[in-house]
């Protein structure tokens, strides 16, 4: 299905019953790297995945930034008028989750972030520093973008109202020191370290995180 979204169409499926979910792929990525995540969730939840602009089947654009992304999800939630999803966002998606809950406070009703950063320099130079001789040579509208954002603030975290769990992989290209410095930054964050794992090998086409999603889900719920 399709809607039109912040001037752009944006694509997206939909599954389930119950307390929304809206799911935020990453880079270069589309909603299909969801799919056994969403068989768990969608028994108890609506879910809605989303393919972010110029990604997926979702509008083509030429240039990419994460806060017009994040301003396509508020725009998303208002059309649909969905009643305050809980956010899941896989790096870049975790990035436009967490933008999204301080921009808009009382919108969502949580936001799960894997993997997110608050700025270019957080990732390890073993990721930035390919991203950017890669960069030289082929330009890259959505490398671009990854090399030059986010920039987000302590301050901007603080604004975020709802509850807020990070995951970090062990072997992550975001330092777990960085992680744990969003989720301090966050009135109501909390972390998870992943061990064993990378940035992609628990998202990607796995259901590693459902259970924690959904215990995330019903501790929000039950404090309602």
């Amino acid at each position: 299905m399709r809607v039109h979204a912040n001037g752009i169409n944006i694509y997206y499926e939909t599954a389930g019953k119950g307390q929304p979910v809206l799911l935020l792929h990453g880079n270069g990525e589309d909603h299909t790297i969801f799919d056994l995540l969403t068989e768990g969730l969608k028994t108890d939840h609506e879910v809605f995945a989303l393919d972010t602009r110029g990604h997926g089947e979702s509008e083509k654009i030429g240039s990419f930034h994460y806060s017009d992304m994040a301003e396509d999800v508020a725009s998303f939630i208002k059309e649909l008028k969905i009643k305050k999803p809980v956010v899941y966002g896989f790096s870049d998606g975790g990035i436009i989750g967490l933008m999204l809950a301080s921009r808009y406070p009382d919108m969502l009703s949580g936001v799960v972030a894997s993997g997110p950063n608050l700025t270019p320099k957080a990732l390890k130079l073993s990721a930035r520093l390919p991203m950017r001789i890669a960069n030289v040579f082929k330009r890259d509208p959505l490398v671009e973008m990854m090399i030059k954002e986010p920039n987000m603030t302590d301050a901007d975290l603080s604004k975020i109202k709802v509850p807020v769990l990070i995951t970090v992989a062990e072997k992550d290209v975001i330092p777990i020191s960085h992680a744990e410095h969003i989720a301090d930054k966050i009135p109501n964050g909390s972390l998870i370290v992943v061990p064993y794992e990378n940035h992609y090998s628990y998202i990607i086409h796995s259901d590693w995180l459902f259970p924690l999603i959904s215990d995330f889900i019903n501790e929000i719920i039950q404090s309602q």
